[in-house]
């Protein structure tokens, strides 16, 4: 194969230009603008060989060997670099080969070199006196470029023994990150922040940092601390118990529930107790958010046990509002409360007055995203109205099967009202599906009414009924709900009026 002008290389650089770009240009399209640069260096050194055999006979024989032999050298290069893509990015991978990005670029350096000799030696230059001089060169070579070899070999030892890998979360220093890419010079890390850091590889030999999680795990999994303060007067198996059945049970976002959370003490100040949750986190992207949910049910957990958080003995509050202000935003508060009280059917036949008994005995209940509100089969004496939120309903049939969805609810729903009237176990499990602020309502402070009037069980008895209708109704076509509850539900309603005065004492 021979094309006039050109020198026997070029055709066989050709043929190979064009069937390593065929190979890269579409599956490398990241590297489209290096490429073109490449093809035009490329044309560059044809051109030069297309005029070094344009010019023989008019030029010095010697100038003309020298001008055709820079030229094929500078083909070879590019082709030497089309082929190490076109083999170590598109060929190998695809059956299964992948080799580090470093050491297929210091192959490719190794191809560079091999055909400089190649190219010196057909020139006339002989090799013993190449290798003399490159030693020579090495030496100058490695001595002036200590920090740049270092990285290099610092980036094949990070690759060979597989101790960073593209994807791993490490922490050094003040950074954290994920590794996105290892090169020959340096280790890039995305921050959780956005940013793209580049840290030499020779920083990373050389100095300690923490492997956050492995690629290579199932599940990555890193341990998080959220810290809070709680008056010292409050027990410590009050506020580990209550914080840690809320976030054990809760269904945050990439909380693990295995390795379980944990509450514990950790230390005594001016005033207040010193606690932390511990908890593992299964994505290390998120973590503020993470942190941020967990702390919200921290703060959920104790607020519905009228518990709130420390403050400094030290720390010295003026407040300056008189007697009327602070009567003006208890009668706002009781008005509010009223109101949720009169929009619920059960307690519609009570007089305004009893009404406005029954709002001061309520008790504020926040709940969290994912709170548990109350348990399918749980004795709980009291029953909650949704001020603002969402809560969803979910039945577990007996069978093992799935739970089901039996309803949503929103503002102005309430749920629990068999357990307060009669005592009856919880019928469904209620999760918070949004943040829910909720009051409580408990038989203490409702038995002083139906003490005094006796003949409300009877009305209340009728509004229930048609409460366990409806409940019936969401389950029926279950398999429990055709054989069990059907036939026991007759009976069941029948007998509210009674479990209500047997319940209250009446």
């Amino acid at each position: 194969m021979h094309i006039p002008l050109l020198s026997p290389e070029a055709p066989f650089a050709i043929l190979l230009m064009i069937v390593s770009g065929a190979l890269i240009f579409g599956p490398l399209r990241s590297w489209r603008r290096s490429l073109v640069n490449t093809g035009v260096f490329f044309t560059a050194s044809l051109l030069g060989d297309l005029l070094a055999g344009s010019l023989e006979g008019h030029m010095e024989p010697a100038a003309l060997h020298w001008l055709r032999q820079m030229a094929v050298f500078g083909e070879g290069l590019a082709v030497i670099r089309y082929l190490g893509l076109a083999l170590f990015d598109v060929v190998l991978p695809r059956i299964g080969i992948r080799i580090s990005g470093i050491l297929g670029d210091i192959l490719v350096i190794v191809g560079y070199v091999a055909w400089a000799f190649l190219r010196l030696n057909l020139a006339g230059m002989q090799l013993s006196h190449l290798l003399t001089t490159s030693a020579v060169l090495t030496a100058v070579v490695a001595i002036s470029m200590q920090e740049t070899l270092g990285n290099l070999l610092g980036g094949l030892a990070l690759q060979m023994d597989n101790s960073l890998e593209i994807g791993d979360w490490i922490q050094m220093d003040d950074l954290a990150g994920r590794v996105s890419d290892i090169q020959w010079r340096y280790t890039a890390i995305i921050c959780r922040s956005g940013e793209r850091v580049l840290v030499p590889n020779s920083h990373l030999m050389k100095n300690r940092y923490a492997l956050i999680c492995n690629k290579r795990q199932t599940l990555p999994l890193q341990r998080r601390s959220i810290g809070f303060d709680v008056d010292l007067s409050v027990p410590p198996g009050r506020v580990t118990s209550t914080v840690l059945q809320d976030i054990s049970t809760a269904r945050i976002p990439n909380v693990s529930a295995t390795p379980a959370p944990q509450c514990l003490l950790l230390n005594f100040g001016p005033g207040y107790a010193h606690y932390a949750v511990r908890y593992w986190l299964l994505d290390p992207g998120p973590d503020e958010a993470t942190d941020s949910e967990v702390r919200h049910h921290i703060l959920a957990a104790l607020q519905r046990e009228g518990l709130r958080l420390a403050v400094s003995d030290q720390t010295i509050h003026l407040v300056a509002e008189g007697e009327a202000h602070r009567e003006e935003v208890r009668a706002r508060e009781l008005n509010r409360r009223q109101q949720a009280i009169a929009q619920i059917d059960l307690f519609s036949r009570l007089s305004e007055a009893e009404q406005l008994e029954l709002a001061g005995r309520l008790v504020n209940a926040p709940f969290a995203r994912g709170d548990i509100m109350t348990r399918q089969g749980a004795i709980a004496h009291w029953l909650y109205i949704i001020v603002s939120g969402e809560a969803e309903a979910w039945w577990q049939p007996t069978d093992g099967s799935p739970p089901r969805l039996l309803e949503k609810r929103g503002p102005g729903s309430v749920f629990g009202e068999l357990g307060l009237m009669t005592g009856a176990p919880r019928r469904a499990t209620v999760v918070a599906a949004t943040d829910i602020e909720a009051y409580r309502l408990d038989k203490a402070g409702f038995e002083h009414i139906i003490r005094s009037r006796p003949e409300l069980a009877e009305g209340m008895s009728s509004i229930l009924e048609e409460r366990l209708s409806h409940f019936h109704a969401l389950g029926r076509g279950y398999a429990e709900d055709k054989t069990g509850q059907n036939a026991n539900r007759g009976s069941e309603v029948a007998a509210l009026g009674k479990k209500i005065r047997e319940f209250f004492g009446l």
